[in-house]
């Protein structure tokens, strides 16, 4: 007998498999639909019943958090007059692994009758909800991973992946954006991230100021104060150079015994990279992983030190 760890590598192995399965059906017919749906100037109404609803209403959610307008409606609640909230301008996302379930075809006539096109998901392409669509997409799956292969598992597994294909495919062709992507989300930590910038986390008090003529082993003791790992240069109260601790260390190296002979000037980054108080948390991670550098410093217009914002200020 079959240890449960066992039995749950062979439900994973299959429905891996059927996903697999599905790029092959991938054809025009999954252009179609995301043309549809992308020239479509009302919302996409996505329906379903049983385990085809609850995928349904996961991938309307997708597809409304990624700019495409989309909502889920179970079609028993059509006949109690939920139809109110369909439009010529809208579009049917209709899911049925069978293609033939009898609350989802009652529904297909008041689609058709208001003229609204249907993109039909099932495993039968020749089921009558693939006859009455607009567009369909075969979701065909050999079998399901339950052992009776009864249970939706891989068909379900299936939906989903088709669904989430269609809402990435759509995000690409509408050049969806992170920022776009806060504004769905702004109460997630993705979204923080998103919306915060760097005067919500930059460090404004007691910032390591070192005169440019101070020398190194002075400047050591300031840098070292700061907690920071560098040291900011001002004259007349602007920024002109920036050292890090590891300025200090290679100059070290370099000079050995005449190190203390140098002054901050010697050598300080005289363009330091610098950002505004609005610069969003993610634009400075890209900063920083783009020059190898772990902090930036907060300025004005006029080079005016704000603030200072390190790498571990941005993992919020």
């Amino acid at each position: 007998m079959k240890s449960p760890k066992e039995y749950a590598i062979q439900v994973i192995r299959e429905e891996a498999q059927a996903v697999l399965d599905l790029i092959p059906s991938l054809d025009e017919h999954f252009d179609r639909a995301v043309e549809l749906i992308y020239r479509c100037h009302g919302k996409v109404i996505v329906t379903g019943v049983g385990k085809s609803g609850h995928i349904g209403a996961k991938i309307a959610a997708t597809l409304a958090s990624t700019g495409t307008p989309a909502f889920f409606i179970n079609p028993l609640d059509v006949f109690h007059g939920d139809l109110g909230v369909m439009t010529r301008d809208d579009v049917v996302l209709a899911i049925s692994n069978s293609g033939l379930t009898d609350e989802l075809l009652r529904f297909i006539p008041m689609v058709l009758h208001m003229q609204v096109p249907i993109i039909g998901m099932s495993g039968n392409p020749n089921s009558l909800l693939a006859k009455y669509s607009t567009i369909h997409l075969n979701v065909h799956v050999a079998k399901e991973a339950c052992p009776l292969n009864l249970a939706p598992t891989s068909s379900t597994t299936a939906q989903l992946v088709v669904g989430d294909a269609l809402a990435i495919a759509l995000m690409e062709k509408r050049k969806f954006r992170p920022q776009d992507f806060a504004q769905f989300h702004p109460g997630g930590e993705l979204g923080r991230r998103l919306l915060t910038t760097a005067a919500d986390v930059m460090r404004s008090d007691d910032l390591p100021i070192i005169p440019k003529d101070m020398h190194l082993g002075e400047a050591i003791i300031h840098v070292s104060k700061g907690k920071l790992g560098l040291g900011v240069s001002l004259e007349d109260g602007k920024i002109i150079g920036l050292i890090t601790d590891g300025d200090i260390r290679r100059a070290m190296e370099r000079w050995q015994a005449e190190f203390f002979n140098h002054t901050v000037s010697d050598i300080m980054t005289h363009q330091p990279k610098m950002v505004t108080p609005t610069t969003k948390i993610t634009e400075i991670q890209r900063i920083m992983q783009r020059h190898k550098i772990h902090t930036v410093l907060v300025a004005d217009q006029e080079r005016h030190l704000l603030g200072v914002v390190d790498h571990y200020s941005c993992m919020i």
